[in-house]
C-alpha cells in the first residue's frame, strides 16, 4: 500500500500552508515499477502497475483523506521461481486492493496523522481473501530540516504486531523540479513469525530491523500531470526482505519506476466563506 505511507508530508502542507482554503481536492496517481516492493519485502519478480484514488477534505484546520490502491501484475508468471502476488494464476491480474482513510492534524511544525488501513487480496492462489487483514497506524512529520518522519503500523487483524518506519529526507531545487534523497528503516515489533504460535501470519522471520531504503525521486509537471521517478536501493536486514525470487537472495537489491499523479481542488475560498 503506498499512497497512505507517502501522503502524510503532501498533507502537512496542504494543511499547514494554507488552512482556510477549505478546499476538497480529487487525487489519482498511476505508477509503474520494476516490481512490487513493500517494507522491503518483494512481493512480485516482474513489473506491476499501481492505481490509486484519493479525495481529501478539510475538517477545520485538519484535513481527512480517503480512498483505494491496487496492484495490478501485468505480466504472466509462469516461472517456477517467480513471486506473485495472485500465486501466477492470471496475468493480468488485479492481485491487491487497499482501501485507507487518515485525519491529518497539524501541531505547530508537528502534523499527526492517525488512520486505518485495509488489505485486500481477491486472488485464488498466493496471497487470498485468508490473508485479508486491517491495519490501524499514526504518523508523526515534523516540518523542519530533513523532514524526519515516524510512522507506526498495528496489524489488528490476522498478525496483531506492531511495525515501526522512520525516515529522513531532503529536497534539492534541480531546474524546474526538486530531487528528493533520503533514508528509510524499518522496524518489526510482533509483525514476525512467533515461536509460540506457529500457524499465525508474519510479515518478517525476526523482530528488529526489517531493511534500509536510500531513495532519490525528482518530480517534474507537464500541464495537469506530474511525473515523479524514483529509484531505491534497498539492504535486507531480516531474511524476509532478501529475496527477490523463490530461491534467489540478496542483501542489496534496487527497484524503482515512474509515477504519472493528477489532482484537481474545488470550493477555495467560497468555500471558506
Amino acid at each position: 500500500m503506498k499512497r497512505a505511507l507517502v501522503l502524510g508530508g503532501a498533507l502537512a502542507a496542504l494543511v499547514v500552508a494554507s488552512p482556510a482554503a477549505a478546499q476538497v481536492t480529487v487525487g489519482a496517481d498511476a505508477a509503474l515499477f520494476s516490481s512490487y516492493v513493500w517494507r522491503g519485502l518483494h512481493f512480485t519478480s516482474k513489473p506491476v502497475i499501481q492505481p490509486d484514488l484519493y479525495v481529501t477534505v478539510p475538517v477545520g484546520k485538519a484535513s481527512f483523506t480517503a480512498g483505494g490502491w491496487g496492484n495490478v501484475e501485468i505480466g504472466k508468471y509462469d516461472g517456477a521461481n517467480d513471486i506473485s502476488e495472485g500465486g501466477g494464476l492470471a496475468g493480468p491480474d488485479f492481485a491487491e486492493f487497499d482501501w485507507w482513510g487518515e485525519l491529518a492534524v497539524p501541531v505547530g511544525l508537528l502534523t499527526v496523522t492517525p488512520g486505518v488501513t485495509g488489505y485486500v487480496y481477491p486472488n485464488k492462489g498466493g496471497l487470498t481473501k485468508a490473508n485479508n487483514t486491517i491495519e490501524v497506524y499514526t504518523k508523526l512529520a515534523l516540518g523542519t530540516v530533513l523532514s524526519p518522519k515516524v510512522n507506526l503500523y498495528y496489524d489488528v487483524d490476522k498478525i496483531k504486531g506492531l511495525y515501526v518506519e522512520g525516515s529522513l529526507s531532503h529536497g534539492v531545487p534541480l531546474g524546474a523540479s526538486t530531487l528528493t534523497v533520503g533514508g528509510l528503516v524499518g522496524f518489526s515489533a510482533g509483525q514476525e513469525i512467533n515461536s509460540s504460535k506457529p500457524t499465525e501470519s508474519a510479515n518478517f522471520k525476526d523482530s528488529g530491523l526489517t531493511h534500509i531504503d536510500l531513495f532519490a525521486s525528482a518530480g517534474f509537471s507537464a500541464g495537469s500531470l506530474t511525473f515523479t521517478p524514483s529509484i531505491h536501493l534497498v539492504h535486507g536486514n531480516d531474511e524476509f526482505t532478501k529475496f527477490t525470487s523463490l530461491n534467489k537472495k540478496h542483501d542489496v537489491k534496487l527497484w524503482g519506476g515512474v509515477t504519472i499523479s493528477w489532482s484537481k481542488a474545488f470550493g477555495g475560498e467560497e468555500a471558506a466563506e
